[in-house]
């Protein structure tokens, strides 16, 4: 029972840093990366949907 509860605690507590991180960016924005110009998450070459850069660009992320 203990075991669940400390689960419990700690998701609550990582769903409430996430919150708190969305709270105090602003516009509510994650900092901004080209996760899509992995090129193991993006086998058809496409560019990415952040910046435009292609795979094999270096990110051109917004400031």
């Amino acid at each position: 029972m203990k075991l669940i509860l400390l689960s419990i605690g700690m998701l609550a507590i990582g769903f409430a840093g996430i919150a708190i991180k969305i709270l105090l960016k602003k516009d509510g924005k994650f900092a901004g990366t080209c996760a899509s110009n992995n090129p193991l998450v993006n086998t058809e070459g496409e560019a990415c949907g952040l910046c435009g850069a292609k795979p094999e660009e270096m990110c051109k992320s917004e400031d």
